[in-house]
Formats: structure tokens, C-alpha cells, sequence
């Protein structure tokens, strides 16, 4: 059984008055792809956030790669190497794409400063960042602004990649191109947290899945035998994969 990088243990967040996570149990395997599965307003986001310190956990313990970050302020959390792509993506729509590049890559004042073997990793992992780099973000597709969001979170070394629902609202051939780049970067020896709806998504690229429902994981173990199981997949989802 591999180690775990990152574990929740009976976790809970409140949101002003509203008690949104009751209790989760999450365990990430060290170098494999977790997929956190469950229907809207499961509490995925949620947790999410809570485990980047941008939602404070009210109850239970958070801690990565064997050390406490419960109650640590975010960029603490992100300095010890866990990198972050909400669902928005968060991209400066006014800045360049090399320019949102720069912003991340923290040990650099000017784009020469960056780590020029890896950005030519990056640009292998996603043409489009390097096609478009002296261009406006705004101005880019949606799934251009998904690789540019994903391809900024990593332009520094990453233990740990959090993705929220990478391919909404993207074209079935942009999908296949983020299944591809998200496989190469766990074989580079990325671990993975993906909230995911895309079922064949998850099914491509999962190892392991944690399944939620009503701010509790009610589900833990391997993504195949989840996608092999029907009964099971109808129980937990509502739906077949």
C-alpha cells in the first residue's frame, strides 16, 4: 500500500451558519491520481478549500506529508509544496500568459529567470501556453485558459497538484489533451487530487476515488473496481459510468 501524502481525519468546515463538511476521511496516496467524486453540493469544493487553508476546518486534522497544516495560513500551505487550481482557474485575464507564468514562478523577477528546461517540459505538456505566451490570458478558449491555469500551478516543482473539475465546460478533443497531460505529470512523480464529473475522465486517469455525499466521504478504494461495479456506481452517483 503506498504511503500517504496527504490525509483528512474526521474534518468539518462552517461557512458563517451553514456546517458543510461533517466529518471527512480522505486518505492521497503518495505518486497516484485520487479522484473525488459525488454529486453537486457534495462538498468536494469544500474540501478543497478547506485543505488549502482558504476555509478553516472547524473540527478534525489536515496533514500533509506527515506535517499539521490544520490551522496554517495558505501560503504557508502552498510553500510546502501543494499547488492549487480552483475551478475558476484564477488566470489574470489582463496579463500575458507569460506574465501569469511569471507571477507563480516565485523565484523569478523576469521571464529569463525561469527554469528554462522545465518551462519547455510545460510547453510539451501544453502547446498552447508556449503558442500564445506574449498573449493577453482573456483573450484565450476556455480550455487554453484550463492548461494555462493547470501549466502555472506546476511551473515550480509540486509534490501535490489539487484540480477542480479540470474539464468542465471543455470540447471532447481538449479533454483528451488534459487526460494526456495529467498522466504524463503523475508519471513525472506528481501526486493528484482531482474533483472530477466527467465520468470517463475519472475512469482514465483515476487510481484511487472517494466518493461524497452530504459533506462526508461515503465511499473510499480503487477507481477500476468503482468503474466495474454498476449497482454500485448507481448507489453512490445516481448514475452508471
Amino acid at each position: 500500500m503506498s504511503e500517504n501524502l496527504l490525509t483528512l481525519a474526521g474534518v468539518h468546515t462552517h461557512i458563517g451558519a451553514y456546517h458543510i463538511l461533517h466529518g471527512v476521511d480522505l486518505a492521497v496516496p503518495r505518486g497516484q491520481l485520487t479522484m473525488l467524486l459525488g454529486r453537486n453540493g457534495a462538498g468536494k469544493t469544500t474540501t478543497l478549500r478547506t485543505i488549502m487553508g482558504l476555509w478553516r476546518a472547524s473540527q478534525g486534522r489536515i496533514a500533509f506529508a506527515g506535517q499539521d497544516i490544520t490551522q496554517a495560513a495558505t501560503p504557508r500551505i502552498a510553500g510546502l509544496g501543494i499547488a492549487y487550481v480552483p475551478e475558476n482557474m484564477g488566470i489574470f485575464a489582463d496579463l500575458t500568459v507569460k506574465e501569469n507564468m511569471l507571477l507563480a514562478a516565485r523565484g523569478a523577477r523576469h521571464a529569463r529567470q525561469m527554469d528554462d528546461q522545465r518551462l519547455q517540459w510545460i510547453f510539451s505538456l501544453f502547446p498552447a501556453v508556449e503558442k500564445f505566451w506574449n498573449h493577453p490570458a482573456g483573450k484565450l478558449s476556455g480550455g487554453q485558459k484550463q492548461m494555462l491555469a493547470v501549466a502555472r500551478a506546476i511551473v515550480e516543482p509540486r509534490e501535490l497538484l489539487i484540480v477542480d473539475e479540470p474539464s468542465k465546460g471543455l470540447a471532447p478533443a481538449i479533454i483528451n489533451n488534459m487526460i494526456e497531460a495529467f498522466a504524463r505529470l503523475k508519471a513525472s512523480g506528481v501526486t493528484i487530487l482531482l474533483v472530477e464529473q466527467n465520468i470517463n475522465f475519472a475512469k482514465r486517469l483515476g487510481d484511487t476515488v472517494a466518493v461524497m455525499d452530504n459533506g462526508v466521504v461515503v465511499h473510499a478504494g480503487s477507481m477500476r473496481a468503482l468503474a466495474e461495479d454498476e449497482a454500485l456506481q448507481h448507489e453512490l452517483l445516481g448514475l452508471a459510468l
